[in-house]
């Protein structure tokens, strides 16, 4: 990846902006100061979810910053107090609505065992997900996937559906890389995207990324999105800051060693530990 437009293919032959802009916790006027800062700095990947509670507000950014719908590449997900075939089509169709949009390019469902539906997750997510299918022959969505799920989720999901996921949105950051996940997803050519790349900013304490950071002279956030940019996944960098929007979109003139990435790679989880996905209390 040589600039922020550049895509990677998704396994339906979509393109997907390299970088997507976050923007979890980050709600009216901030939510839309920060996307229209992003979208200014040139990225054209946008990241939401229902569950945020800021999908009008990054609509309004998207429509305000006044660059064509089709330059734009824009993510939202299925929260989980809605399971089912009708009530994920409705789902669908409230987030278009609030972002003000007549299709999505990618929608997930956002975590695969939610409490609410506990006894029956398995069954349900094939449910919702064969709504998503069918918005995509519909025309709605261009690309489906989920976020959250280990592989014994995705293995029973994939059994049951017509479209292999295109995404897996998952944590993924120096200290906690899901091994087995990863492998898993790239075997079955299902695309890893990084959540909390910065690890929700406790990662700049740790020691050996300041090394790099000074080595390359570098920012820690721009080495953490440089390494996940050579692992081959797709960063979601979150910030309100416009300085730090910029500067996190600004990794493309560097490369990590072999060596340094090595280092990276063996570093502990200094950070929160990855939650027990199959027992969340939400």
């Amino acid at each position: 990846m040589k600039k922020l437009t550049d895509t990677y293919v998704l396994n339906n032959g979509v393109k997907i902006p390299c970088i997507g802009f976050g923007t979890w916790q980050s709600t009216g006027e901030e939510a839309y100061n920060s996307v229209l800062w992003a979208l200014e700095s040139g990225y054209r990947h946008i990241d939401t979810a229902a569950v945020y509670k800021n999908e009008e507000m990054v609509g309004k950014a998207i429509k305000d910053s006044g660059i064509s719908r089709e330059e734009i590449f824009i993510t939202t997900k299925l929260w989980n107090d809605v399971r089912g075939y009708e009530d994920t089509k409705a789902a669908c169709l409230e987030s278009m609505r609030k972002l003000g949009v007549d299709y999505l390019d990618l929608y997930l469902i956002h975590w695969p065992n939610p409490v609410k539906y506990r006894e029956n997750h398995l069954a349900l997510n094939v449910e919702s997900y064969r709504a998503m299918e069918d918005l995509v022959k519909e025309g709605k969505i261009r690309a489906i996937g989920v976020s959250n799920f280990l592989i014994h989720h995705l293995e029973d999901l994939m059994k049951n559906v017509t479209i292999k996921p295109q995404v897996n949105q998952i944590k993924l950051h120096p200290g906690l890389i899901q091994k087995e996940v990863c492998e898993f997803c790239e075997r079955n050519n299902i695309l890893l995207e990084a959540y909390s790349p910065l690890g929700t900013g406790k990662i700049f304490e740790v020691q050996e990324l300041a090394k790099l950071a000074e080595k390359y002279g570098k920012s820690i956030a721009q080495i953490c999105i440089r390494y996940s940019l050579q692992k081959g996944f797709l960063p979601l960098p979150k910030s309100t800051h416009k300085e730090r929007i910029i500067q996190n979109s600004e990794v493309f003139d560097f490369e990590l060693s072999k060596e340094d990435m090595d280092i990276i790679d063996t570093l502990p989880n200094y950070l929160a530990p990855l939650k027990d996905i199959d027992n969340i209390n939400y």
